[in-house]
């Protein structure tokens, strides 16, 4: 009896063990009984968190406040024309003649035209940056707070059509709130961002993408630098921020490409924070100047240079009498670095010269004839009716073999032609398909220079390219109306 109680005892123990044990191992391997509908799928428990993008509610939330919508109206004159047939007729030049058409089309019309963008408030006291375009001949400017309950008058305080940015002010009477502006050369590619602005007056949209690069120049300007970005960006959204995860405005959103999903643009934030001071103070934006004509180093003037690599502006001319031409710097000079920073390609002398206050001296490092040399300039302030003269029309020059026919520049070819110079080749025809053709020579371009030799005559040309022979690129300088220019002929 007593053995058969011990047992009962040892059963119900080992069973209690057992089920131990089972509720163990089914917890530690997720072992569940699928018979059962409630155990069927696993329930979201909310600890925890999907892989993917993280949520941008609370940020957007805390972003809103400072964004604004902006709507302009702008007055249009206009002179309504007459339709006249597409052919032309010996009547013609009577009917182009303007009191023609100021009889005939009567007097100018006006009708007003409307437009709407964005903006954010960087001020408490209703300052408020926006892009130029967005602002542009405007009659009046509205602002409307994100809550859309509130709308006020703006005044223009100051503008810049060449970085495209421009800072307005409302006078709201109470603390508004402010966009914290962060460090746009701290981004990295690939790093999330919102965009919020008011595309299509649909006021308060949220997009978010990453960066997609860096450093774009898509040929808006002299200074351009724009981050490219996927985050949608619409009609309607220029003017307003782009915020990093930290809420912080990294740049404003500025362009699109027509036709492109995807591929959106904005200045970058340091590039705003270096001039809004001016603009507030000044309505303008005050910059630098050297006084230089640069361009690109393609692959093949980089080899004719003996370069191992393209980097740096070239100077194909300097302007008499400005800072550059006083430093010493001349035609063929590499800038490399600028006060410090370095020159990559040829955009980057411009943004930084700019930026640059007039006054200030600088030292600037130059390859001469493949050897370094150090200069020291004074900046001075670049006037309205200055401009960098750049060219671009360099950058993919392809190779291919030399064909020009040349003449000495006589006083019949310079009466014929405007030539202003006495020295040089003239460029009289360009065979086409040949490697004068293929790397950009054209008719009317004037010879100044081979492999840096000065070319004063056709009989100089001949020696100075015997000399060259047996050399895979030659490098020719030369003239097109006002601008210099190099050219790099691949002749193998």
């Amino acid at each position: 009896m007593e053995n058969r109680r011990f047992g009962i005892k040892a059963l119900v123990f080992v069973s209690f063990l057992s089920l131990l044990v089972g509720i163990f191992i089914a917890g530690r391997f997720d072992i569940t009984d699928t018979t059962s509908a409630g155990e069927f799928w696993k329930d979201a428990t909310g600890k925890e968190r999907p892989m993917g993008p993280p949520s941008f509610a609370e940020l957007a939330k805390r972003l809103m406040p400072p964004v604004v919508n902006i709507s302009t109206t702008q007055v249009i004159k206009e002179r309504p024309v007459v339709p006249f047939p597409e052919f032309r007729t010996p009547f013609d030049e009577f009917f182009d003649d303007e009191f023609f058409k100021r009889f005939f089309n009567g007097p100018p019309r006006e009708f007003k035209r409307h437009s709407l963008g964005s903006g954010f408030i960087i001020n408490k006291d209703g300052y408020i940056l926006t892009n130029y375009h967005v602002i542009e001949n405007a009659t009046e400017i509205i602002v409307t707070l994100s809550e859309g309950k509130k709308e006020y008058r703006a005044e223009v305080i100051g503008k810049d059509k060449k970085l495209d940015i421009a800072l307005i002010k409302i006078d709201a009477k109470e603390d508004l709130p402010v966009a914290v502006l962060g460090d746009s050369d701290k981004l990295q590619i690939g790093e999330w961002v919102i965009a919020i602005g008011n595309p299509f007056g649909l006021g308060g949209t949220v997009t978010a993408g990453i960066v997609s690069q860096k450093g774009r120049v898509i040929g808006a300007g002299p200074y351009d630098n724009f981050i490219q970005t996927d985050a949608s960006i619409n009609p309607g959204n220029s003017g307003g921020p782009l915020f990093n995860v930290r809420g912080e405005v990294v740049g404003i959103n500025t362009a699109i490409i027509a036709g492109g999903q995807g591929i959106g643009f904005a200045i970058p934030i340091n590039m705003v924070k270096d001039v809004l001071l001016q603009l507030k103070e000044r309505g303008k934006v005050v910059r630098g100047w050297i006084g230089v004509t640069i361009q690109h180093i393609t692959p093949d003037i980089a080899l004719s240079m003996g370069l191992k690599e393209p980097r740096g502006a070239l100077v194909s001319s300097v302007m008499p009498g400005d800072p550059a031409d006083k430093a010493g710097i001349k035609p063929g000079d590499i800038i490399v670095e600028f006060d410090g920073k370095p020159i990559e390609q040829m955009n980057d002398l411009p943004r930084i010269v700019a930026s640059t206050p007039p006054g200030k001296k600088v030292k600037v490092k130059v390859l001469r004839d493949g050897k370094p040399l150090t200069l020291t300039l004074t900046v001075k302030e670049k006037k309205e009716e200055e401009f960098a003269k750049v060219d671009t029309r360099d950058r993919k020059t392809p190779a291919g073999k030399l064909g020009i026919a040349v003449r000495n520049i006589t006083p019949e070819l310079m009466e014929r032609y405007g030539i202003d110079e006495k020295e040089g080749v003239f460029v009289y025809n360009v065979t086409p398909d040949s490697p004068a053709q293929k790397a950009g020579i054209r008719r009317g371009d004037i010879i100044k220079e081979v492999d840096r030799k000065p070319v004063r005559n056709v009989e100089e040309l001949r020696r100075v390219l015997k000399d060259a022979e047996g050399k895979e690129v030659i490098l020719v300088r030369i003239k097109r109306r006002d601008t210099f220019l190099y050219k790099a002929i691949r002749i193998k």
